[in-house]
């Protein structure tokens, strides 16, 4: 069987780029498109000689239309409007839709799931194996300990990420919610600046830090009266999200159409 082609949106970025590679080197699965918005300096470009290296004879483009036509899978960090429009594209394909990009808003995620009932598509906040694990974790950890435990996320990112919370951030809030039987909307608690009062218990509160180069740092923290519990997630290369991207595009190959997530391609 021939080896599924994938096409990467937003080839340009940091995180693009990274995953390009991701599939350029793997011997599963063929690099067939890369795309950039419109009017990028990259269009028209060769890949390899646009990322600095030897011509690979794949032409970026920034007609989405015919990249993604003939693909098997997109795998798609790129902005939130850009990603529904993606998807709509994806789904016209039948193809895989892998979704890493963050910072959607409620009518992002119904034109998404609208594009799931024609083609797959996985969405995660993050793809690594290791976040993964430690949002299983968050949620038996919450549901173990009772409501007078304080929840706290406090993640870390460089300092040109442009949302917060993380999405992996509240996929941990949201892990910690369920653990307790609640939605993480009836128990998240805005964020703190002035006089805010004291906490009110059962709460799940957020804390985000932006700086330099980090990569992304995740704890989440139980804590109560006389002692805490801190489950952390430290991540030192973007590659680990590739390679997560990479295994949901090939494990998403023989799925119907619907919406899964990296705990069932990992089958946590």
């Amino acid at each position: 069987m021939e080896k599924p082609g994938i096409v990467i949106t937003g080839v340009s970025g940091r995180m693009g780029q990274m995953l390009a590679r991701a599939v350029l080197a793997s011997d599963q699965a063929r690099l067939v498109g890369a795309t950039v918005r419109e009017g990028s300096p990259w269009a028209g470009r060769d890949l390899g000689e646009a990322m600095g290296g030897a011509a690979l004879g794949i032409t970026v483009t920034d007609d989405p239309v015919g990249a993604i036509a003939g693909a098997q899978a997109v795998i798609d960090f790129t902005t939130p409007d850009a990603t529904v429009a993606f998807a709509e594209l994806t789904a016209q394909a039948r193809a895989v839709h892998v979704i890493g990009t963050t910072g959607f808003k409620p009518g992002h995620l119904a034109k998404i799931t609208a594009a799931a009932r024609h083609a797959p598509i996985i969405r995660a906040g993050n793809m690594s194996l290791g976040v993964n694990l430690l949002v299983g974790l968050t949620r038996k950890v919450a549901a173990a300990l009772g409501e007078d435990w304080d929840v706290e996320v406090v993640e870390a990112h460089h300092n040109r990420k442009v949302d917060a919370p993380s999405g992996t951030a509240l996929m941990l809030g949201e892990a910690a919610a369920e653990g307790r039987g609640h939605t993480l909307d009836e128990l998240r608690t805005p964020a703190r600046e002035g006089i805010t009062g004291a906490r009110q218990s059962g709460t799940i509160g957020f804390s985000a830090i932006r700086g330099g180069d980090v990569v992304g740092e995740h704890d989440v923290i139980f804590a109560t009266a006389g002692e805490r519990v801190v489950l952390r997630h430290l991540a030192s290369d973007r590659m680990i999200f590739a390679r997560g991207a990479l295994r949901a595009a090939l494990w998403g190959q023989d799925k119907g159409p619907g919406e899964y997530d990296m705990a069932d391609v990992l089958g946590l």
